[in-house]
């Protein structure tokens, strides 16, 4: 069987379930037309309840749909660990018709859902200046991330080519995000797929949970795309001391990043990244020191 064959095939038995959708369309190709199939990520909306009241709609690729709740639930701050979840369960549905509601329900928690929703609204809101993000940030009291936790330059350069390898989804319709966990030495963890990234984040993040794994304190968090803030605080939020992403995060997750000690990389292609936080993780601290005083 030919190589790229053997991948397609190996791709196609990684697909979780209703993640991707075949459809006819028009292909332009140097002057030709033909029509042909192509594959299409699934974005279909899921409803998180919390103790049977809505809480959020998030549209998302459908696949790990628990570890999405749990991990929300987790990195949104309605619950501090897998301990305050009693249940994760998928909603009954008509006959026939699949089910886009999860619901969470709490264990000795108080919900009080209007007082809960605005919350949330108000912490994920485009319109809430950068200063109030951060300081709402603060006052869930999240912790440092492990200070101790160190990683090579050379394992990070070997991240990206890993999680593209591993895109199942993404290889076949090229419309995904995606998050990696690693370790310390680079071996691979978790990774899921998403249309929203910070989706991504939080199913890695809900699949950590229910493994009994948080906090992250020893692991590399690295997604496709931008490190923005949300990113950023999801990985505060589950004890992840290192984020890295392809492209480059913004200011205001630099400016978290800085403040509550992660250390942030970005523009992770290839042999070259760049350190906007926490660059003593890295080894480069000292590096920086020497070659400032050797000039």
């Amino acid at each position: 069987m030919p190589r790229l064959l053997m991948r397609l095939v190996k791709s196609a038995m990684r697909l979780p379930p209703k993640s991707m959708e075949i459809t006819q369309v028009t292909e332009w190709a140097e002057g030709r037309v033909r029509a042909v199939q192509d594959s299409l990520a699934c974005e279909e909306p899921l409803e998180i309840r919390v103790d049977g009241a809505p809480l959020s709609v998030t549209m998302r690729t459908p696949g790990h749909d628990l570890e999405l709740a749990a991990g929300f639930v987790l990195t949104e701050g309605i619950v501090e660990s897998a301990g305050d979840i009693a249940e994760l369960r998928v909603a009954e549905s008509p006959a026939g018709a699949k089910s886009n509601v999860v619901d969470v329900r709490l264990r000795n928690l108080e919900f009080e859902p209007g007082e809960l929703r605005r919350n949330f609204f108000a912490a994920s809101s485009c319109g809430i200046c950068g200063k109030a993000s951060i300081e709402a940030i603060r006052r869930r009291g999240l912790r440092q991330p492990e200070g101790d936790f160190r990683v090579d330059a050379e394992v990070l350069c070997r991240l990206p080519e890993m999680i593209r390898a591993e895109q199942a989804v993404f290889e076949r319709t090229g419309g995904l995000h995606a998050a990696g966990l690693f370790d310390e030495a680079g071996g691979l963890l978790a990774l899921r797929e998403d249309i929203g990234r910070h989706n991504a984040v939080d199913k890695v993040v809900g699949w950590a949970m229910r493994e009994g794994r948080l906090p992250l304190s020893r692991s590399i968090l690295m997604v496709s795309g931008r490190g923005g803030f949300e990113i950023v605080q999801k990985g505060l939020a589950a004890g992840v001391p290192v984020l890295a992403s392809v492209s480059a995060p913004s200011s205001l997750a630099v400016k978290l990043a800085r403040e509550l000690g992660m250390t942030l990389i970005g523009f992770l292609r290839g042999r070259r990244f760049v350190v906007y936080s926490g660059a003593f993780r890295c080894g480069m601290t000292e590096s920086a020191r020497s070659m400032a005083q050797a000039s």
